[in-house]
This record gives structure tokens, C-alpha cells and sequence, in this order.
């Protein structure tokens, strides 16, 4: 019996229903409908993996590895699968499975010891949310390879969401065809007729306008990346930055975008803790997806520091993502390979706690479908450059960042998690909040 005849009826049992993908296995044999998205067994160790470690985290190691393929455009497979395996249940193996499973395993020569783990697995100790432990976290993930980020990012630099806002190259609104009724591909691509570099510079100048940068204002950025939205306050805005990160790549890109800038003298660069910061006040702070890196028992202390840093009057922007109340995580593969530690919440209940700490919250922008875009983006021109990205990070790196792009643009797209731009302000002593009772900062 071949393998793909061997396994199919297993996989029924497993799913509760007919497989909603074609298999194909490692001796040539296939089953499942012709019109579904194929999976491909390339090798036992594929087969080896998922029994060692039925679900999630066993797919993600074998998809890694090469040991199991998917065809054709990942991010629409994965959300086809998801979509017709709705309702039934964790897919894992019960008790009542494993005899099964193993006989056929041992038929097809698949038993063995559990496979090694691909490289790139966090590797973190010591208390949760501990400065160390931090420290680890996010150098595990920010400090990667900073000419990876730039080839993935592109010329903006700004690994956050962007701000889509239809614009043409030339300025003017498009529908996203070219003149010849054409479409780009990969670093070429126009969304719409407006590049990511546009929209990142769009959401920079949102975020300026929300905080009512001026002259001479004083910026706190917390979470700063490699100094994007810091050189774009203090070149547009003429803020005075201090700009602060825990990635020690992070923080020697970012020095040097500043000195390129001609900026030394508006922007200052530190590399520490955001609970070692202690130079305010400041008129105003920007906290770009960093928040999710606080952790849920932190949150209330990370909101009263902050209020501490602004000026009576000052403005605080947090962009942070969010996701339901009984999934605050990010998942086995997030919190394996990506963002160990990171914690999510409800929209609302973030900004319960920034009132808490005695901000008031003047608005709330919901930015989920930009994110969805944004991803896309960053994930046609990883497709675009496969050889230079495998020669910066190595093929195994750059089939992970496939399946958490993919993964994270369906998250987004299908309301499974948000992201929100939330902006508060530290009331004056008088109460009053020193903004316009109509929000002035979309104008261009």
C-alpha cells in the first residue's frame, strides 16, 4: 500500500471529515481532492516530526525544515485549510488514535527518535519580564541580521504597521493599476499606487500630528526599531528625540541613521530599559508596538511610568496590537520562534489601563486591515530576493519568516488579532486636556 493510501484514512479519522488539502508523500503517491491545496510529505522525518509533536508547533518544524512543503501560494492555502477546518477542534491525536497511527508509522518507516529542532527557536531563562529576560527576548528576535530587516522592510525602515492611505507616487489617489492596466511584482510593486516606503512615512506623520509635534518639542520614543519614526519627527517636526531600544543592533543602526541624517544634535539614541528611563518630562511619547512586550502583570506600572515622563498637557501615542481575551498570547510557533513573552489584549482593556494610570484616552484608531497590507508587502519582497535573504539568514530562517508572514497577514485579515492606534494625554491640574475638540490631525 502506498504511503499517501496508508495515511488518508487516518487523516479523516483525525479531522473529523475528509482531508480539506491534497497529500502528497514522499514515494510519489497522493490523495485528496485535485483542486485543494497540496501538501507535500517530502521524506519520513516529515511524518516523524508530526508524531513527536502533533499540532501547531510539529507542522511549523516540519514546514522549516523542508521536510513538509506546501504548494503554491502559502498564505491562501493555510487560509483555505483553516477556513474548512473551522468548528471541528484542536486537531490532535486522542488516545483512541495512536495504535492506529504507530502501526501505519512503523508499516511506512517512520518510527525513530524525536528529530532535532530547526535553528531558530528562542532560547530564554530567568524570571518572566525580568530586565535579563527582556533584554534576551528581544535580542533573540530584533537583533536577527540588520541587513535582513532591510531587505525585508525596504528604504523606511519601520517594522510596524503602516498607514495605507490610497495615495498615488505623484500624490494623487490611484486605483492600483498602472497606466498599461498592468500590475508590479515584488520591491517594484505599487499597492494602490503607493509604496510601503509611502505608507510608513504616512503613519510616521500621523503619529507626529496625533502628538502635536512642534519645534523644539520634546519626543519620547519608546521602542524606537532603527530610528525611523525618531529621524522623521526631528526632521519634519523639529523634535528634540530621545529615542530608546533593547536591541543592541537596533540601537547601532539607529546612531547611525541619526548621524546621516545630519541629526546628532535633535536625536539621542540609548540603549536601555524603559524602566531605567528617568529624564522627563517629556511633551510627548510614541510607544510603537512595543506594549506587547510589556507582559499583563507589568502593563499597569509600564502605564504610570509613562504618565510620569509627559508634561501636564502631554501626549502619549501607544500603536499596539491586540487579540481576545481568552487567546492573549501569540501562539506555540509565535512564542517559540518569534516573541517569547508577549502578551495581547482586548483594545478596551488597554486602554482601561492607560485611564487607570490617570491618562485620559481621546481616541481610538482601529489599523487592522493595514497591518493585513503591510504584511503582504514585506512578504512579496521576502518572495522577490529568495537567494539574498537565504544568504544573510540561511534557508531554514527564511522559510520560518515565510509561515509567520503568511500566518500573521490571515491573522489580521480574518480579525483574529488588531491593531489600534490609542491616543491619551496626561490632564493639565485644571482637568483640561489642552486638545481640539475635533481632531485636526488628519490634514495633511
Amino acid at each position: 500500500m502506498t504511503a499517501a493510501a496508508l495515511l488518508a484514512p487516518l487523516l479523516t479519522e483525525l479531522l473529523d471529515g475528509p482531508p480539506p488539502f491534497r497529500l502528497r508523500a514522499w514515494d510519489g503517491s497522493t490523495a485528496g481532492p485535485a483542486d485543494a491545496p497540496t501538501v507535500v510529505l517530502r521524506n519520513r522525518a516529515a511524518l516523524r516530526r508530526l508524531l513527536w509533536q502533533p499540532g501547531e508547533l510539529g507542522l511549523a518544524d516540519a514546514y522549516i525544515t523542508g521536510d513538509l512543503e506546501v504548494e503554491g501560494d502559502l498564505t491562501a492555502a493555510l487560509g483555505q485549510v483553516r477556513r474548512a477546518l473551522a468548528g471541528r477542534g484542536p486537531i490532535r491525536p486522542a488516545a483512541r488514535h495512536w495504535p492506529r497511527l504507530l502501526t501505519a508509522a512503523a508499516r511506512l518507516g517512520a518510527l525513530g527518535p524525536r528529530p532535532a529542532p530547526p535553528h531558530g527557536r528562542a532560547k530564554v531563562r530567568g524570571a518572566l519580564h525580568s530586565r535579563t529576560r527582556d533584554q534576551a527576548v528581544i535580542s533573540h528576535h530584533y537583533d536577527l541580521s540588520n541587513e535582513f530587516y532591510a531587505l525585508l522592510l525596504g528604504p523606511a525602515m519601520a517594522y510596524s504597521c503602516a498607514y495605507w492611505t490610497g495615495e498615488r507616487e505623484n500624490g494623487e489617489h490611484g486605483s492600483g493599476e498602472r497606466e498599461n492596466g498592468e500590475r508590479g511584482s515584488g520591491e517594484h510593486e505599487v499597492r494602490g499606487h503607493e509604496t510601503l516606503e509611502q505608507a510608513q512615512r504616512a503613519k510616521f506623520d500621523l503619529i507626529c500630528r496625533k502628538l502635536d509635534l512642534r519645534p523644539g518639542a520634546r519626543l519620547l520614543d519608546v521602542g524606537c526599531g532603527w530610528g525611523a519614526l525618531a529621524v522623521h519627527a526631528a526632521r519634519h517636526y523639529g523634535a528634540q528625540v530621545t529615542a530608546v531600544t533593547l536591541s543592541g543592533r537596533q540601537h547601532a543602526f539607529a546612531e547611525a541613521a541619526v548621524q546621516n541624517a545630519g541629526l546628532a544634535g535633535q536625536v539621542r539614541v540609548r540603549l536601555r530599559d524603559y524602566r531605567e528611563i528617568a529624564d522627563g518630562p517629556y511633551d510627548a511619547i510614541s510607544c510603537v508596538e512595543m506594549g506587547e512586550h510589556v507582559g499583563d502583570a507589568r502593563y499597569p506600572a509600564f502605564a504610570r511610568r509613562l504618565r510620569g515622563l509627559l508634561v501636564p498637557g502631554g501626549r502619549l501615542l501607544v500603536q499596539q496590537m491586540s487579540r481576545g481575551a481568552n487567546a492573549p498570547g501569540g501562539g506555540a510557533f509565535i512564542e517559540t520562534y518569534i516573541a517569547p513573552d508577549m502578551h495581547m489584549r482586548p483594545v478596551g482593556s488597554t486602554a482601561d489601563l492607560l485611564e487607570a494610570a490617570g491618562l485620559e484616552v481621546r481616541q481610538v484608531e482601529a489599523m487592522r486591515e493595514h497591518y493585513a497590507r503591510t504584511i503582504d508587502a514585506w512578504h512579496e519582497r521576502l518572495l522577490a530576493h529568495p537567494a539574498e535573504f537565504a544568504e544573510l539568514v540561511g534557508e531554514a530562517t527564511v522559510r520560518l519568516w515565510r509561515l509567520y508572514l503568511a500566518g500573521s497577514s490571515l491573522a489580521f485579515s480574518e480579525g483574529r488579532m488588531g491593531v489600534d492606534q490609542i491616543l491619551a494625554v496626561r490632564p493639565g491640574t485644571d482637568g483640561a486636556a489642552g486638545m481640539p475638540p475635533t481632531p485636526d490631525w488628519y490634514r495633511p
